[in-house]
């Protein structure tokens, strides 16, 4: 039989997820808009971060 556990992770951190969840939407948004009006490495980067932290946090993948 295994061990069921009700909580994975511990309270702030699913706080912390639920904070970052949130707040992803909208910085990825004008991280997008500064990416296509003013175009640099960083910028790219950034908003590649953003998308993979967007996708890990919506599909519960950590």
């Amino acid at each position: 039989m295994r061990n069921f556990q009700k909580y994975k992770h511990r309270p702030w951190f699913r706080t912390f997820r639920k904070l970052s969840g949130q707040l992803i939407v909208p910085f990825m948004i004008f991280q997008f808009l500064r990416t296509i009006f003013l175009p640099t490495v960083f910028d790219v980067i950034l908003l590649s971060l953003f998308v993979v932290i967007a996708f890990s946090i919506y599909f519960d993948i950590m």
